[in-house]
């Protein structure tokens, strides 16, 4: 018989037997430390990772055990630790992991993009920006196309602030991850961490 722990994770909690508890709490104590140890993070970017992480932990333990009361166990940790990886790509130490590197995703299709405003390149509130990353354009053509749009007093200017609105900002790591198309990992979120 296994002792359970009620676990609080990404601000839901989870049933998790204690030995998955303990593999869990190391793989995160080193993934921070992981963080810390990179060039150029503050604290308070370290901290969006974490919380990035966790939540996609808490993601992908729902997609696995459901809404349920089922217990995460060891073997599902161990697969969402080999999932996501480590910010740099590599393995654990000591995690007893044979490969170096950890999957870029699991399933059979690469994920898909999704459409986000694009804070880190925008003129006005990131419109253009972020239709170029999901159509795979040049941001400036979809620029200069809006601004053709707009210069012929047509329906642009209204499809331009309904798009403000309805479009969400890819301000976390995981949501600029989603943006680009990236599975949204530990490598892929410290990636963009630093800007």
């Amino acid at each position: 018989m296994k002792k359970v722990i009620n676990a609080c994770l990404g601000g839901r909690s989870f049933p998790i037997d204690e030995d998955a508890y303990s593999r869990l709490s190391a793989y995160l104590e080193h993934f921070k430390a992981n963080l810390f140890a990179k060039e150029g993070m503050l604290p308070s970017q370290v901290d969006e990772v974490m919380e990035d992480i966790e939540e996609r932990i808490c993601e992908l333990f729902t997609q696995e055990v459901g809404q349920g009361a089922r217990v995460v166990n060891l073997a599902l940790v161990e697969k969402v630790v080999s999932q996501l990886g480590m910010p740099d790509g590599s393995a654990e130490p000591d995690s007893g992991q044979g490969s170096p590197k950890a999957k870029a995703y699991s399933g059979d299709a690469a994920p898909k993009k999704k459409l986000y405003r694009n804070m880190d390149d925008k003129t006005i509130a990131g419109i253009c920006s972020g239709l170029a990353i999901y159509l795979d354009l040049d941001p400036a053509l979809v620029k200069i196309v809006m601004l053709v749009i707009l210069l012929m007093a047509s329906a642009g200017f209204w499809i331009y602030i309904i798009l403000w609105f309805a479009v969400p900002k890819a301000e976390t790591p995981a949501q600029k991850c989603e943006m680009y198309g990236l599975p949204v990992n530990a490598e892929n979120m410290a990636r963009f961490s630093t800007k």
